[in-house]
Protein backbone atom coordinates (compact mmCIF):
# COMPACT_ATOMS: atom_id res chain seq x y z
CA UNK A 1 0.00 0.00 0.00
CA UNK A 2 1.00 3.56 -0.80
CA UNK A 3 0.67 6.00 1.54
CA UNK A 4 0.95 9.69 0.38
CA UNK A 5 0.59 12.77 2.69
CA UNK A 6 -0.09 15.79 0.91
CA UNK A 7 1.00 18.86 3.70
CA UNK A 8 -0.14 22.65 3.02
CA UNK A 9 1.10 25.42 4.92
CA UNK A 10 0.50 29.03 5.52
CA UNK A 11 -2.24 28.68 2.62
CA UNK A 12 -4.75 32.12 3.19
CA UNK A 13 -7.87 31.07 5.57
CA UNK A 14 -10.86 30.84 3.32
CA UNK A 15 -12.82 27.54 2.29
CA UNK A 16 -9.61 25.45 1.87
CA UNK A 17 -8.51 27.25 5.75
CA UNK A 18 -5.57 26.65 8.08
CA UNK A 19 -3.34 23.54 7.59
CA UNK A 20 -4.90 20.70 5.38
CA UNK A 21 -3.34 17.46 5.50
CA UNK A 22 -4.76 15.02 3.16
CA UNK A 23 -3.72 11.42 3.91
CA UNK A 24 -4.41 9.84 0.24
CA UNK A 25 -4.45 5.43 0.35
CA UNK A 26 -4.57 4.77 -3.10
CA UNK A 27 -3.31 2.84 -5.83
CA UNK A 28 -3.60 5.89 -8.38
CA UNK A 29 -4.02 9.54 -8.68
CA UNK A 30 -5.62 10.45 -11.93
CA UNK A 31 -4.06 13.47 -13.15
CA UNK A 32 -1.11 14.71 -15.20
CA UNK A 33 1.92 14.87 -13.17
CA UNK A 34 2.58 18.43 -13.95
CA UNK A 35 -0.95 19.21 -13.16
CA UNK A 36 -0.48 17.43 -10.04
CA UNK A 37 2.08 18.63 -7.93
CA UNK A 38 1.32 21.71 -5.58
CA UNK A 39 -2.92 20.83 -6.38
CA UNK A 40 -4.55 22.59 -3.85
CA UNK A 41 -6.66 20.55 -1.04
CA UNK A 42 -9.71 19.58 -1.01
CA UNK A 43 -12.49 21.65 0.63
CA UNK A 44 -12.72 21.54 4.02
CA UNK A 45 -15.52 22.87 6.21
CA UNK A 46 -14.45 25.84 8.58
CA UNK A 47 -14.71 26.14 12.01
CA UNK A 48 -17.36 28.33 13.60
CA UNK A 49 -16.72 32.26 13.47
CA UNK A 50 -15.14 33.52 16.87
CA UNK A 51 -17.36 36.78 16.06
CA UNK A 52 -20.83 38.28 14.31
CA UNK A 53 -19.84 38.57 10.75
CA UNK A 54 -20.66 42.39 9.01
CA UNK A 55 -21.09 43.58 5.65
CA UNK A 56 -17.89 45.43 4.96
CA UNK A 57 -19.70 49.65 4.91
CA UNK A 58 -17.72 50.17 1.73
CA UNK A 59 -19.28 47.28 -0.56
CA UNK A 60 -23.07 47.13 0.86
CA UNK A 61 -24.94 45.01 -1.36
CA UNK A 62 -27.16 45.28 -3.73
CA UNK A 63 -29.98 43.29 -2.31
CA UNK A 64 -31.78 43.27 0.83
CA UNK A 65 -30.87 40.61 3.09
CA UNK A 66 -33.72 37.69 3.40
CA UNK A 67 -36.12 38.33 5.62
CA UNK A 68 -36.35 35.58 9.31
CA UNK A 69 -38.48 33.39 8.06
CA UNK A 70 -40.49 31.31 10.33
CA UNK A 71 -39.22 27.65 10.99
CA UNK A 72 -40.98 25.67 8.25
CA UNK A 73 -42.04 28.48 6.34
CA UNK A 74 -43.10 27.91 2.44
CA UNK A 75 -40.81 29.64 -0.37
CA UNK A 76 -41.05 29.47 -3.67
CA UNK A 77 -38.08 27.82 -5.07
CA UNK A 78 -37.25 27.25 -9.31
CA UNK A 79 -35.54 24.19 -9.81
CA UNK A 80 -31.85 24.67 -11.33
CA UNK A 81 -29.81 22.44 -13.65
CA UNK A 82 -28.68 19.24 -11.29
CA UNK A 83 -30.68 19.91 -8.11
CA UNK A 84 -31.68 17.13 -6.21
CA UNK A 85 -33.72 16.74 -3.28
CA UNK A 86 -30.91 15.55 -1.03
CA UNK A 87 -28.64 18.61 -1.68
CA UNK A 88 -32.01 20.87 -1.50
CA UNK A 89 -32.57 19.59 1.83
CA UNK A 90 -29.14 20.71 3.24
CA UNK A 91 -29.13 24.44 1.24
CA UNK A 92 -32.60 24.92 3.07
CA UNK A 93 -31.92 23.43 6.14
CA UNK A 94 -34.87 21.07 6.06
CA UNK A 95 -35.32 17.12 4.95
CA UNK A 96 -36.20 15.38 1.96
CA UNK A 97 -39.26 14.23 3.58
CA UNK A 98 -40.66 17.48 3.94
CA UNK A 99 -39.81 18.96 0.70
CA UNK A 100 -41.84 15.62 -0.98
CA UNK A 101 -44.88 16.67 1.59
CA UNK A 102 -44.64 20.37 0.02
CA UNK A 103 -44.50 18.89 -3.77
CA UNK A 104 -46.23 16.29 -3.69
CA UNK A 105 -45.91 15.36 -7.45
CA UNK A 106 -42.68 14.29 -7.45
CA UNK A 107 -42.07 10.68 -7.62
CA UNK A 108 -40.17 8.63 -5.67
CA UNK A 109 -37.88 7.71 -8.20
CA UNK A 110 -36.43 11.36 -8.28
CA UNK A 111 -33.11 11.72 -9.23
CA UNK A 112 -32.55 15.37 -10.65
CA UNK A 113 -35.12 18.33 -11.11
CA UNK A 114 -36.36 19.50 -14.15
CA UNK A 115 -34.49 22.68 -14.55
CA UNK A 116 -37.32 25.68 -14.63
CA UNK A 117 -39.90 23.96 -12.48
CA UNK A 118 -41.42 25.49 -9.30
CA UNK A 119 -41.16 24.54 -6.02
CA UNK A 120 -42.50 25.11 -2.74
CA UNK A 121 -39.85 24.30 -0.31
CA UNK A 122 -39.69 25.14 3.85
CA UNK A 123 -36.83 27.17 5.08
CA UNK A 124 -35.48 26.60 8.37
CA UNK A 125 -33.88 29.98 9.19
CA UNK A 126 -29.83 30.05 9.66
CA UNK A 127 -28.22 33.20 10.02
CA UNK A 128 -25.79 35.04 8.03
CA UNK A 129 -26.34 34.45 4.43
CA UNK A 130 -24.17 35.53 1.52
CA UNK A 131 -25.28 37.11 -1.66
CA UNK A 132 -27.70 36.71 -4.00
CA UNK A 133 -26.43 37.61 -6.99
CA UNK A 134 -25.63 34.59 -9.29
CA UNK A 135 -22.65 35.09 -11.71
CA UNK A 136 -22.67 32.56 -14.49
CA UNK A 137 -25.47 29.68 -15.09
CA UNK A 138 -24.02 26.03 -14.35
CA UNK A 139 -24.76 25.53 -18.14
CA UNK A 140 -21.51 28.35 -18.90
CA UNK A 141 -19.36 26.31 -16.25
CA UNK A 142 -18.63 22.69 -17.74
CA UNK A 143 -17.25 22.01 -20.50
CA UNK A 144 -20.57 21.15 -22.24
CA UNK A 145 -23.16 21.41 -25.28
CA UNK A 146 -22.90 25.32 -24.67
CA UNK A 147 -18.95 25.07 -25.53
CA UNK A 148 -19.84 23.09 -28.86
CA UNK A 149 -18.19 25.22 -31.58
CA UNK A 150 -16.21 27.95 -29.89
CA UNK A 151 -12.75 28.29 -31.01
CA UNK A 152 -10.95 28.96 -28.94
CA UNK A 153 -7.58 29.91 -31.33
CA UNK A 154 -9.39 32.36 -33.07
CA UNK A 155 -11.07 34.04 -30.16
CA UNK A 156 -7.49 34.74 -28.75
CA UNK A 157 -5.93 35.43 -32.11
CA UNK A 158 -8.80 38.49 -32.72
CA UNK A 159 -7.69 40.03 -29.61
CA UNK A 160 -4.31 42.28 -28.56
CA UNK A 161 -3.54 40.64 -25.02
CA UNK A 162 -0.43 38.52 -24.35
CA UNK A 163 -1.92 35.09 -25.04
CA UNK A 164 -2.16 36.00 -28.66
CA UNK A 165 1.88 35.36 -28.59
CA UNK A 166 2.05 32.96 -26.00
CA UNK A 167 4.14 29.82 -26.16
CA UNK A 168 5.42 27.03 -23.59
CA UNK A 169 5.87 23.42 -23.08
CA UNK A 170 3.78 21.84 -21.30
CA UNK A 171 2.44 18.02 -21.20
CA UNK A 172 5.13 16.50 -23.61
CA UNK A 173 4.62 19.18 -26.51
CA UNK A 174 5.01 23.03 -27.21
CA UNK A 175 1.91 24.42 -26.91
CA UNK A 176 0.30 27.88 -27.24
CA UNK A 177 -1.97 29.09 -25.09
CA UNK A 178 -5.29 28.32 -27.31
CA UNK A 179 -3.82 24.80 -26.68
CA UNK A 180 -3.15 24.93 -23.24
CA UNK A 181 -6.73 26.68 -22.16
CA UNK A 182 -8.35 23.16 -24.58
CA UNK A 183 -6.02 21.24 -22.93
CA UNK A 184 -6.94 22.17 -19.15
CA UNK A 185 -10.53 22.57 -20.27
CA UNK A 186 -10.55 19.21 -21.98
CA UNK A 187 -8.95 17.25 -18.80
CA UNK A 188 -10.74 18.99 -16.12
CA UNK A 189 -14.27 19.52 -18.19
CA UNK A 190 -14.01 23.19 -16.81
CA UNK A 191 -15.85 25.63 -20.18
CA UNK A 192 -12.38 27.37 -21.72
CA UNK A 193 -14.85 30.73 -22.19
CA UNK A 194 -14.44 30.81 -18.32
CA UNK A 195 -10.92 30.60 -18.29
CA UNK A 196 -10.49 32.85 -20.82
CA UNK A 197 -12.77 35.77 -18.91
CA UNK A 198 -10.51 34.18 -15.43
CA UNK A 199 -7.31 35.58 -17.40
CA UNK A 200 -8.81 38.79 -18.70
CA UNK A 201 -9.85 39.59 -14.91
CA UNK A 202 -7.17 38.68 -12.95
CA UNK A 203 -4.29 39.24 -15.63
CA UNK A 204 -5.18 41.04 -18.84
CA UNK A 205 -4.51 38.10 -21.50
CA UNK A 206 -6.81 39.65 -23.86
CA UNK A 207 -6.50 43.44 -23.71
CA UNK A 208 -2.81 44.14 -22.39
CA UNK A 209 0.07 43.03 -25.21
CA UNK A 210 2.34 42.30 -22.03
CA UNK A 211 1.73 40.35 -18.97
CA UNK A 212 2.43 43.01 -15.69
CA UNK A 213 5.34 42.36 -14.32
CA UNK A 214 4.31 41.15 -11.24
CA UNK A 215 2.38 38.56 -12.96
CA UNK A 216 5.42 36.71 -15.06
CA UNK A 217 5.52 33.93 -13.11
CA UNK A 218 1.84 33.65 -11.65
CA UNK A 219 -0.66 34.66 -13.75
CA UNK A 220 -3.55 33.80 -11.91
CA UNK A 221 -1.82 34.89 -8.91
CA UNK A 222 -1.32 31.74 -7.24
CA UNK A 223 2.49 32.06 -6.01
CA UNK A 224 3.42 28.71 -4.99
CA UNK A 225 7.26 28.12 -6.89
CA UNK A 226 5.84 24.94 -8.40
CA UNK A 227 3.04 26.27 -10.21
CA UNK A 228 4.93 28.93 -12.50
CA UNK A 229 3.35 29.37 -16.03
CA UNK A 230 0.33 29.10 -17.65
CA UNK A 231 0.27 25.66 -17.96
CA UNK A 232 0.59 25.14 -14.07
CA UNK A 233 -1.99 28.01 -13.09
CA UNK A 234 -4.70 27.19 -15.32
CA UNK A 235 -4.42 23.37 -14.03
CA UNK A 236 -4.60 24.49 -10.17
CA UNK A 237 -7.46 27.11 -11.30
CA UNK A 238 -9.53 24.30 -12.99
CA UNK A 239 -9.36 21.94 -10.17
CA UNK A 240 -10.13 24.71 -7.25
CA UNK A 241 -12.77 25.31 -9.32
CA UNK A 242 -14.36 21.83 -9.60
CA UNK A 243 -13.64 21.43 -5.85
CA UNK A 244 -16.13 23.91 -5.19
CA UNK A 245 -18.92 23.48 -7.61
CA UNK A 246 -19.08 19.87 -7.07
CA UNK A 247 -18.60 20.36 -3.51
CA UNK A 248 -21.49 22.27 -3.50
CA UNK A 249 -23.29 19.86 -5.42
CA UNK A 250 -22.76 17.15 -3.07
CA UNK A 251 -23.64 19.39 0.64
CA UNK A 252 -20.01 18.94 0.87
CA UNK A 253 -19.81 22.89 1.03
CA UNK A 254 -22.28 24.83 2.67
CA UNK A 255 -20.11 27.67 3.57
CA UNK A 256 -17.78 30.61 3.15
CA UNK A 257 -14.81 31.51 5.85
CA UNK A 258 -13.28 35.06 5.21
CA UNK A 259 -9.92 35.77 5.75
CA UNK A 260 -10.91 38.15 8.99
CA UNK A 261 -12.41 34.70 10.93
CA UNK A 262 -15.96 35.36 9.62
CA UNK A 263 -18.29 33.36 8.41
CA UNK A 264 -21.31 32.86 5.83
CA UNK A 265 -23.50 30.53 4.73
CA UNK A 266 -24.07 30.48 0.47
CA UNK A 267 -28.13 31.72 0.17
CA UNK A 268 -29.74 28.33 -0.48
CA UNK A 269 -31.37 29.84 -3.96
CA UNK A 270 -27.11 30.33 -4.90
CA UNK A 271 -26.22 28.07 -8.10
CA UNK A 272 -22.83 25.85 -7.90
CA UNK A 273 -21.00 27.61 -10.91
CA UNK A 274 -21.51 31.14 -9.25
CA UNK A 275 -20.52 29.32 -5.51
CA UNK A 276 -17.70 27.77 -7.24
CA UNK A 277 -16.01 31.71 -8.06
CA UNK A 278 -16.92 32.71 -4.50
CA UNK A 279 -14.86 29.80 -3.51
CA UNK A 280 -11.95 30.56 -5.84
CA UNK A 281 -11.58 34.67 -5.46
CA UNK A 282 -11.94 34.03 -1.48
CA UNK A 283 -8.69 31.82 -1.21
CA UNK A 284 -7.20 34.41 -3.91
CA UNK A 285 -7.62 37.53 -2.57
CA UNK A 286 -6.55 38.91 1.30
CA UNK A 287 -9.02 41.77 1.02
CA UNK A 288 -12.30 41.46 1.58
CA UNK A 289 -12.75 44.45 -0.82
CA UNK A 290 -11.17 42.72 -3.87
CA UNK A 291 -13.31 39.34 -3.02
CA UNK A 292 -16.47 41.54 -2.87
CA UNK A 293 -15.76 43.44 -6.02
CA UNK A 294 -14.81 40.16 -7.73
CA UNK A 295 -17.78 38.52 -7.14
CA UNK A 296 -20.52 41.40 -7.73
CA UNK A 297 -22.15 41.93 -11.56
CA UNK A 298 -19.09 44.70 -11.67
CA UNK A 299 -16.61 42.33 -11.02
CA UNK A 300 -15.62 39.09 -12.86
CA UNK A 301 -19.46 38.90 -14.28
CA UNK A 302 -18.82 42.00 -16.20
CA UNK A 303 -15.27 40.72 -17.68
CA UNK A 304 -17.41 38.04 -18.73
CA UNK A 305 -20.37 40.13 -20.36
CA UNK A 306 -17.85 41.84 -22.11
CA UNK A 307 -16.50 38.77 -23.83
CA UNK A 308 -19.38 36.89 -24.50
CA UNK A 309 -22.45 38.68 -23.44
CA UNK A 310 -24.90 38.18 -21.21
CA UNK A 311 -24.50 34.73 -19.78
CA UNK A 312 -28.24 33.95 -18.97
CA UNK A 313 -29.13 34.60 -22.29
CA UNK A 314 -27.04 32.09 -23.52
CA UNK A 315 -28.26 29.48 -20.65
CA UNK A 316 -29.15 26.00 -22.11
CA UNK A 317 -29.50 23.51 -18.72
CA UNK A 318 -27.45 20.81 -19.51
CA UNK A 319 -29.03 18.17 -16.40
CA UNK A 320 -32.84 17.50 -17.19
CA UNK A 321 -35.33 16.18 -14.64
CA UNK A 322 -35.47 12.94 -13.90
CA UNK A 323 -32.16 12.10 -15.43
CA UNK A 324 -30.82 8.16 -15.69
CA UNK A 325 -27.84 6.45 -16.50
CA UNK A 326 -27.80 3.93 -19.38
CA UNK A 327 -26.78 0.11 -18.06
CA UNK A 328 -23.65 -0.20 -17.42
CA UNK A 329 -21.80 -3.46 -17.31
CA UNK A 330 -18.50 -3.94 -14.98
CA UNK A 331 -15.60 -3.24 -17.16
CA UNK A 332 -13.95 -6.54 -17.03
CA UNK A 333 -14.70 -9.85 -19.10
CA UNK A 334 -17.24 -12.36 -17.70
CA UNK A 335 -16.29 -14.98 -15.34
CA UNK A 336 -13.23 -12.95 -14.27
CA UNK A 337 -12.72 -12.01 -10.84
CA UNK A 338 -10.73 -8.38 -10.01
CA UNK A 339 -10.38 -6.57 -7.03
CA UNK A 340 -12.73 -3.30 -5.76
CA UNK A 341 -9.65 -1.31 -5.17
CA UNK A 342 -10.81 1.94 -4.78
CA UNK A 343 -14.17 3.29 -3.96
CA UNK A 344 -15.85 7.24 -4.97
CA UNK A 345 -12.58 9.66 -5.81
CA UNK A 346 -11.82 12.13 -7.94
CA UNK A 347 -12.67 11.97 -11.13
CA UNK A 348 -9.70 13.89 -12.63
CA UNK A 349 -6.97 16.37 -10.33
CA UNK A 350 -7.55 16.53 -6.43
CA UNK A 351 -10.91 16.48 -4.63
CA UNK A 352 -13.84 16.80 -5.93
CA UNK A 353 -15.74 15.64 -7.90
CA UNK A 354 -15.73 11.57 -6.69
CA UNK A 355 -16.89 10.52 -9.85
CA UNK A 356 -14.62 8.05 -10.79
CA UNK A 357 -13.68 3.82 -8.72
CA UNK A 358 -11.29 1.22 -9.53
CA UNK A 359 -10.70 -2.21 -10.09
CA UNK A 360 -7.43 -4.11 -10.41
CA UNK A 361 -7.31 -7.59 -11.97
CA UNK A 362 -5.87 -10.64 -10.66
CA UNK A 363 -2.12 -10.93 -9.99
CA UNK A 364 0.29 -13.02 -8.92
CA UNK A 365 2.03 -9.91 -6.80
CA UNK A 366 1.61 -6.26 -6.58
CA UNK A 367 2.92 -3.21 -8.30
CA UNK A 368 3.04 -2.47 -12.17
CA UNK A 369 2.91 -5.44 -13.63
CA UNK A 370 1.44 -5.88 -17.07
CA UNK A 371 -1.64 -7.88 -17.65
CA UNK A 372 -3.31 -9.45 -20.61
CA UNK A 373 -6.52 -9.27 -19.42
CA UNK A 374 -9.06 -7.04 -21.08
CA UNK A 375 -11.06 -3.87 -20.20
CA UNK A 376 -14.26 -3.97 -21.57
CA UNK A 377 -16.65 -1.01 -23.03
CA UNK A 378 -19.02 -0.66 -20.25
CA UNK A 379 -21.61 0.25 -22.75
CA UNK A 380 -22.15 0.55 -26.31
CA UNK A 381 -20.51 3.52 -28.07
CA UNK A 382 -17.78 5.96 -30.39
CA UNK A 383 -14.25 6.31 -28.92
CA UNK A 384 -13.90 10.34 -28.69
CA UNK A 385 -10.58 10.42 -27.34
CA UNK A 386 -7.22 8.06 -26.88
CA UNK A 387 -4.19 8.99 -26.27
CA UNK A 388 -1.93 8.07 -23.39
CA UNK A 389 -3.43 6.08 -20.16
CA UNK A 390 -6.65 8.10 -21.50
CA UNK A 391 -10.07 6.01 -23.70
CA UNK A 392 -12.89 8.27 -23.38
CA UNK A 393 -16.27 6.25 -24.30
CA UNK A 394 -19.02 8.72 -26.07
CA UNK A 395 -21.98 7.04 -25.91
CA UNK A 396 -24.52 9.30 -27.70
CA UNK A 397 -22.02 8.05 -30.95
CA UNK A 398 -21.28 11.95 -31.94
CA UNK A 399 -17.90 11.58 -30.90
CA UNK A 400 -17.94 14.59 -29.38
CA UNK A 401 -17.27 14.02 -25.08
CA UNK A 402 -19.18 17.20 -24.36
CA UNK A 403 -22.55 16.09 -24.98
CA UNK A 404 -24.70 12.99 -23.73
CA UNK A 405 -22.89 10.31 -21.58
CA UNK A 406 -18.97 9.56 -21.77
CA UNK A 407 -17.09 7.27 -19.92
CA UNK A 408 -13.92 7.90 -18.63
CA UNK A 409 -11.33 5.26 -18.81
CA UNK A 410 -8.20 5.99 -17.01
CA UNK A 411 -4.86 3.89 -16.96
CA UNK A 412 -5.28 1.84 -20.16
CA UNK A 413 -1.95 0.81 -21.73
CA UNK A 414 -0.74 1.79 -24.85
CA UNK A 415 -0.66 -2.02 -26.87
CA UNK A 416 -4.48 -2.87 -28.10
CA UNK A 417 -5.67 0.26 -26.96
CA UNK A 418 -8.85 1.22 -28.41
CA UNK A 419 -8.18 3.81 -31.10
CA UNK A 420 -10.03 6.75 -31.43
CA UNK A 421 -13.09 7.05 -33.74
CA UNK A 422 -13.67 3.15 -33.21
CA UNK A 423 -16.87 1.90 -33.15
CA UNK A 424 -17.56 -0.37 -29.78
CA UNK A 425 -20.17 -2.74 -28.68
CA UNK A 426 -20.85 -3.14 -24.71
CA UNK A 427 -18.51 -5.47 -23.57
CA UNK A 428 -16.05 -5.03 -26.56
CA UNK A 429 -12.33 -4.46 -25.80
CA UNK A 430 -11.01 -1.15 -24.27
CA UNK A 431 -7.54 -2.07 -23.85
CA UNK A 432 -5.31 -3.21 -21.22
CA UNK A 433 -5.13 -2.05 -17.23
CA UNK A 434 -2.10 -0.54 -16.81
CA UNK A 435 -0.22 2.00 -14.63
CA UNK A 436 -0.10 4.64 -17.61
CA UNK A 437 -1.59 7.81 -17.45
CA UNK A 438 -1.54 9.93 -14.25
CA UNK A 439 0.32 8.65 -11.05
CA UNK A 440 -0.03 4.60 -10.60
CA UNK A 441 1.23 2.06 -7.82
CA UNK A 442 -0.41 -1.00 -9.01
CA UNK A 443 -1.96 -2.10 -12.48
CA UNK A 444 -5.83 -1.20 -12.54
CA UNK A 445 -8.49 0.67 -14.27
CA UNK A 446 -10.04 3.78 -13.46
CA UNK A 447 -13.57 4.49 -14.66
CA UNK A 448 -15.55 8.04 -14.65
CA UNK A 449 -18.68 9.37 -15.92
CA UNK A 450 -19.61 12.46 -17.20
CA UNK A 451 -23.17 13.62 -19.12
CA UNK A 452 -22.86 17.16 -21.13
CA UNK A 453 -19.94 17.50 -19.58
CA UNK A 454 -20.49 17.37 -15.84
CA UNK A 455 -18.85 14.75 -14.08
CA UNK A 456 -21.81 12.96 -12.31
CA UNK A 457 -20.28 11.65 -8.88
CA UNK A 458 -19.81 7.97 -8.52
CA UNK A 459 -22.51 8.11 -4.93
CA UNK A 460 -24.88 10.50 -5.55
CA UNK A 461 -28.85 10.50 -6.49
CA UNK A 462 -27.83 8.99 -10.22
CA UNK A 463 -25.38 6.22 -7.80
CA UNK A 464 -23.06 4.84 -10.68
CA UNK A 465 -24.42 1.02 -11.01
CA UNK A 466 -21.99 -1.64 -12.87
CA UNK A 467 -24.47 -5.10 -13.78
CA UNK A 468 -26.76 -3.79 -10.98
CA UNK A 469 -24.07 -2.98 -8.34
CA UNK A 470 -24.34 0.20 -7.35
CA UNK A 471 -21.55 2.56 -5.93
CA UNK A 472 -21.66 3.89 -2.26
CA UNK A 473 -18.66 6.18 -0.64
CA UNK A 474 -18.20 5.82 3.29
CA UNK A 475 -17.61 10.23 2.69
CA UNK A 476 -13.58 9.54 2.30
CA UNK A 477 -11.73 9.29 -0.84
CA UNK A 478 -11.09 5.76 -1.98
CA UNK A 479 -13.40 4.18 0.65
CA UNK A 480 -16.55 2.93 -0.04
CA UNK A 481 -18.66 -0.40 -1.38
CA UNK A 482 -20.50 -1.98 -4.40
CA UNK A 483 -23.91 -3.25 -2.75
CA UNK A 484 -26.21 -6.22 -5.01
CA UNK A 485 -29.52 -6.06 -2.98
CA UNK A 486 -28.05 -8.07 0.36
CA UNK A 487 -24.22 -8.44 -1.56
CA UNK A 488 -21.63 -6.15 -0.71
CA UNK A 489 -17.98 -5.79 -1.91
CA UNK A 490 -15.48 -3.17 0.41
CA UNK A 491 -12.83 -1.00 -1.49
CA UNK A 492 -9.32 -2.19 -0.26
CA UNK A 493 -6.45 -1.45 -2.14
CA UNK A 494 -4.81 -4.62 -1.18
CA UNK A 495 -7.49 -6.51 -3.19
CA UNK A 496 -8.29 -8.58 -0.35
CA UNK A 497 -11.02 -11.76 -0.07
CA UNK A 498 -14.00 -8.40 0.78
CA UNK A 499 -12.56 -6.74 -1.90
CA UNK A 500 -13.59 -9.68 -4.86
CA UNK A 501 -16.32 -9.21 -7.22
CA UNK A 502 -16.72 -11.54 -10.23
CA UNK A 503 -18.54 -10.28 -13.87
CA UNK A 504 -21.02 -11.84 -14.56
CA UNK A 505 -21.83 -13.97 -17.76
CA UNK A 506 -23.72 -11.99 -20.38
Amino acid sequence: MTHKLYLWLGLPRGVSAFIVIALVLSGCQPLDNAISAGAPPSIAQPAAPTATPTQDPALPSPFPPRPLYSPGELVDYTAQTGDTLPNLAVRFNTSVAEIKQANPFIPDSATTMPPGMPMKIPIYYLPLWGSPYQIIPDSLFVNGPTQVGFDTAKFIADRPGWLKDYTEYAADANRSAADIIDYTAQYYSVSPRLLLALLEYQAGGLSQPTLPADLQDYPLGYRVWDHQRLFMQLGWAANLLNNGYYAYRTSHLTSIEYHDGRLERFDPWQNAATVSLHNYFNFLYDSYSDYAKAISSEGFAKVYRDLFGDPWQADKPHIPGSLTQPEFILPFEPGYIWAYTGGPHTGWGIGEPYAAVDFAPPSMAHGCLPSSLWVVAMAPGVVARSETGVVMLDLDGDGDERTGWDIFYLHIGTQDRAPAGATLKRGDPIGHPSCEGGESTGTHVHIARKYNGEWIPADSALPLTLDGWAAHSSGEAYQGTLTHFSEVVTACECSNHASFIQAPNR
